[in-house]
């Protein structure tokens, strides 16, 4: 089993942002996830996305050039 260790490169309270976010990742081939810690009662919190460590320059420098990050 591997042991890839994720990494937090982008947190939002918008709900659309995190799956623009992903998108874009995606189509760079950077294996993505996002945890939703938004309570859906009161909605407050933020929606968090992670890439694997060796990733992590490589998706700051495209959300970068998406003027995202």
């Amino acid at each position: 089993m591997d042991n890839i260790k994720w990494v937090k490169i982008y947190s939002t309270n918008q709900i659309q942002q995190p799956e623009i976010i992903k998108s874009i990742l995606e189509d760079a081939e950077i294996p993505c996830t996002t945890i939703d810690k938004k309570d859906s009662s009161y909605i407050f919190g933020e929606i968090e996305i992670y890439v694997p460590e060796v990733n992590v320059e490589a998706a700051i420098n495209i959300l970068k050039e998406h003027e995202i990050a």
